[in-house]
């Protein structure tokens, strides 16, 4: 495909999400997408190289939140904890610019590439931050700050949830994304959500679009302030989830 046919592949793609891009914004994943695979050359960040692929196993995946989910972008600020190569916070950032955006990942070349991209695609009201989670939710910058967190971070619920939940407000909201069945993993989570002071609102599971992917997102909402003691200290919440 050609640069341009690539931009008209990507907003068909999008419209089938119900999401119209402007040609701005479609340019902005071409370009996200050419630099993804020419970074991907000298560092690990992404087993899909396929342009079809990336498109639609990371761009549309990313961004298929449904849009009551984010009702006032203008007024949402949202962190992205585990981000890896930036998903979802780069094109949830791209698909709702006026949106406040930190990135968080715990490998500093990573962050280094995330801060290339943001300038390379002119992203304003976004940082990409170096730290572990358990140490960014301790950060008084970050901690309960954020009405909406997402992660497609691999960590089983209960860990990603004391991860988290730590940097939302209270009455902000926890994605997780997930790959097909979570009815088990949900259910082992539900008391450490709790001591962390969340409540799992929903659970949603369906087929990506244009593959043969079952996902499903986690949604978590913090009902009361997390206690000091959570995040316990760098490497607990994986070795020993609540």
């Amino acid at each position: 495909m050609t640069r341009e046919e690539q931009k008209q592949w990507i907003q068909k793609q999008m419209e089938g999400i119900g999401i119209a891009l402007s040609d701005i914004q479609a340019e902005q994943f071409e370009r996200y997408y050419e630099m993804l695979i020419e970074k991907n050359k000298v560092m690990n960040l992404t087993a899909i190289t396929d342009f079809e692929d990336v498109v639609t196993k990371h761009f549309v995946d990313s961004v298929i939140l449904p849009p009551q989910w984010i009702p006032n972008p203008e007024k949402t600020a949202l962190i992205d904890v585990g981000t890896g190569a930036g998903f979802p916070g780069i094109p949830l950032k791209i698909v709702y610019p006026e949106m406040k955006v930190v990135l968080l990942d715990s490998l500093n070349k990573r962050i280094v590439f995330l801060q290339e991209l943001i300038a390379a695609l002119g992203l304003e009201k976004i940082e990409a931050v170096h730290a572990r989670a358990e140490d960014g939710a301790r950060d008084l910058r970050y901690r309960e700050q954020f009405d909406l967190c997402v992660s497609r971070a691999v960590s089983n619920l209960s860990t990603l949830s004391e991860y988290c939940l730590p940097f939302l407000r209270v009455g902000g909201m926890f994605v997780s994304y997930k790959s097909g069945e979570v009815d088990e993993e949900v259910k082992k989570a539900g008391k450490g959500i709790r001591m962390l002071g969340g409540t799992i609102q929903e659970k949603r599971i369906f087929s990506l679009p244009g593959s043969d992917m079952g996902r499903s997102f986690i949604v978590i909402r913090k009902e009361q302030k997390t206690a000091g003691q959570y995040p316990r200290k760098a490497g607990v919440p994986a070795k020993r989830p609540l």
